[in-house]
């Protein structure tokens, strides 16, 4: 097997030759299925992989094959080499398997578009750009993979370029990384002029007292610089919300299986140089941790279906990044994991509904959807409970390790641990929205004309009150039903129950320098607690919110009325997401745990109104900012 490793990147890396040549030819949907099994072929060949390491001695768990030098030049060789060791498989194994199940959901997703094979030229070369990066035995040739995925996430994010937004997001996306790559090239560069190689084997044994602690620090900063444009972080982050412009498996592919998951590999694969790099782990904690609370709290506000879910991914990279800050590499690698089964869920049945709905994005022409799209609705609550870390799904156990380690990351730990849990509080409260809005509800807000007014056409409506949603064709639903297998189970592969079951630390230990130990049961069990308790009250607040507390009439925000809302239900005098500002008629009337004064608007007095209801001192007026879902008197 050691000689046919190569072939896990070349099986793609063929399907994208063979269909640049001959695609329009085969035509659809033989494209389509090409390209799907050249994916799963490579799935295979990473099986078998994993097998044959795993019938290996723990030292002894590297295959690795050189087909031919490079860049020979002088004293500085690189070649065209593929490691297949612990970490590299457990990334093409998810790579390729979740790959090849987006290559089948995308043939029913594309049918009919004028394009179809090329869609699938620019999958297979993103797929085998991913696999280049993962496999390679070297940092300059997984600089090569690196700038691969870039190039076709542009591809692939504009590939509607006819679209403006489209086009220009996918420009977003290619500036953005290009950012990020400077970091690349100048660790690499320094990596280079400080040990004299850019072989992964030989940086690791020379890592260890063999470099000083400020050029580690230097080194390691500027490979994060490059983890935060690949995947998403503080600063760079601000191309991922805008490549859910693309379709839909795009943004499956990207954010959870392939391009977001480099910057957490690219610094685990690192972790002998993030041992001696000293404070460089705490940037690294600090800036995943505050880009986890800057998404989470920015999908509280969205409408779009596939935004939330993207700030979600942005939330979700966060929390990987406070791991491998935390020196928790496995907790690191086990979330990427968990999170790529249950983000590819997410967006698939987004786009599911996406379909359903005539391509209609804004969650609020939704509506009691789960009647009539039975399989979409039951794949999406298994990722939404997953993601919300619900035991016993896959990211309540990831979720969990994560958290555990942020505690036991030295004085500043507990701080981390507890912005940690508001994070996953506002996950759950999010993705309850979500689900609410979309699958539940009081009723089919498409039915409703007058919700046409509220929600701005920015897709191209085709949905109008006659239209019927169904299910995709089963090229669509087989890979929800596979992927929401994997959302619940993936998370026995690292259960805190014992050695015995701690099966991915055993897998990675080899490819560590150093493993963060694991805090003791007791510790593990109150943490645990508090978690699901979390969980359980974000969602709680979420369905009272929406569900409890649903029957206000919408109206809209260039109507005034003194109306009083309809519902018959209590409603919370605060909500996140439809509180509205009123003018008071006396400052009397101000409650005094809420008064403020603007001079933005007159220098009058303002208080916060709930939901339903209007105050004594008149109708409500359109304000500046708006948020979602408005519910106006």
């Amino acid at each position: 097997m050691e000689d046919l490793i190569w072939l896990i990147p070349a099986l793609p890396l063929a399907g994208f030759v063979v269909l640049l040549f001959l695609g329009r030819r085969i035509g659809e949907p033989g494209a389509g299925w090409l390209a799907t099994l050249m994916v799963s072929g490579s799935f295979v060949a990473s099986l078998a992989a994993f097998f044959e390491l795993g019938g290996l001695g723990a030292e002894e768990r590297v295959l690795h094959t050189t087909l031919f030098t490079w860049l020979p030049a002088g004293g500085f060789s690189v070649d065209i080499g593929f490691m297949a060791d612990p970490l590299s498989i457990a990334m093409a194994l998810f790579v390729t398997g979740i790959g090849a199940l987006i290559h089948l959901y995308s043939i029913g997703y594309m049918a009919g578009d004028e394009n179809f094979s090329k869609f699938f030229v620019y999958l297979n070369a993103f797929v085998a750009s991913m696999l280049i990066l993962v496999m390679a035995d070297n940092l300059v040739l997984t600089f090569l993979g690196w700038e691969g995925v870039g190039a076709c996430s542009y591809l692939l994010i504009s590939f509607w370029f006819s679209d403006k937004a489209n086009a220009t997001a996918g420009k977003k996306a290619f500036v953005t990384n290009r950012v990020g790559d400077m970091g690349f090239m100048l660790g690499t560069f320094l990596v280079w002029m400080t040990l004299g190689t850019v072989d992964y084997a030989e940086i690791g044994v020379l890592a260890h007292g063999g470099i000083a602690g400020v050029t580690a620090t230097a080194i390691v900063l500027l490979f994060f610089l490059a983890a935060t444009g690949k995947s998403a972080q503080l600063p760079l982050f601000v191309w991922l919300p805008d490549a859910m412009a693309g379709p839909t498996p795009v943004s499956a592919l990207i954010h959870a299986a392939t391009m977001v998951t480099s910057g957490i590999f690219l610094l685990t694969r690192l972790n002998p140089l993030l041992a001696e790099a000293g404070w460089a782990n705490d940037v690294i904690a600090w800036v995943g941790l505050a880009t986890a609370l800057v998404a989470a709290l920015a999908a509280v506000a969205q409408n779009d279906i596939k935004k939330v879910l993207a700030y979600s991914t942005i939330s979700q990279l966060g929390y990987m990044f406070l791991a491998v800050g935390s020196g928790a590499f496995v907790a690191g690698v086990f979330h990427m994991i968990t999170h790529a089964f249950f983000k590819a869920l997410l967006f698939l049945g987004s786009g599911a509904v996406i379909v359903a709905m005539g391509h209609e994005q804004d969650m609020r022409l939704y509506g009691r959807l789960r009647k009539y799209l039975p399989i979409t609705s039951i794949t999406f609550i298994v990722g939404w409970l997953a993601i919300s870390g619900v035991p016993p799904f896959a990211g309540f156990w990831s979720k969990d390790e994560v958290l555990a380690a942020a505690w036991d990351n030295g004085p500043a730990g507990p701080v981390m641990w507890g912005i940690g849990i508001l994070i996953a509080l506002l996950t759950a409260f999010y993705m309850t929205r979500l689900v609410l809005m979309t699958f539940f509800g009081p009723k089919e807000n498409w039915r409703d004309s007058a919700a046409y007014e509220e929600v701005p056409d920015l897709h191209h409506r085709h949905l109008d009150p006659a239209h019927i949603p169904h299910e995709p064709n089963w090229t669509m639903t087989v890979p929800l039903v596979v992927l929401g297998v994997f959302a619940t189970v993936s998370g026995l592969i690292n259960t805190p129950f014992g050695e015995s079951v701690d099966y991915l630390a055993d897998w990675l230990e080899p490819i560590l320098a150093h493993e963060h130990e694991l805090l003791g049961y007791g510790t593990l069990a109150i943490l645990g607690v508090v978690a699901i308790a979390s969980a359980v009250g974000g969602i709680a607040w979420a369905w009272n919110l929406y569900q409890r507390g649903r029957g206000c009439v919408p109206r809209s925000s260039s109507r005034r009325s003194s109306t009083p809302c309809t519902s018959t239900r209590p409603t919370p005098l605060l909500s996140v997401d439809r509180v509205r500002l009123q003018p008071m008629a006396s400052p009397r009337s101000t409650p005094p745990w809420w008064t403020a004064r603007s001079t933005a608007w007159g220098g009058c007095r303002w208080r916060v109104v709930g939901r339903c209801g209007c105050s004594r001192a008149g109708s409500c007026v359109p304000m500046p900012w708006r948020w979602p879902e408005e519910q106006w008197c």
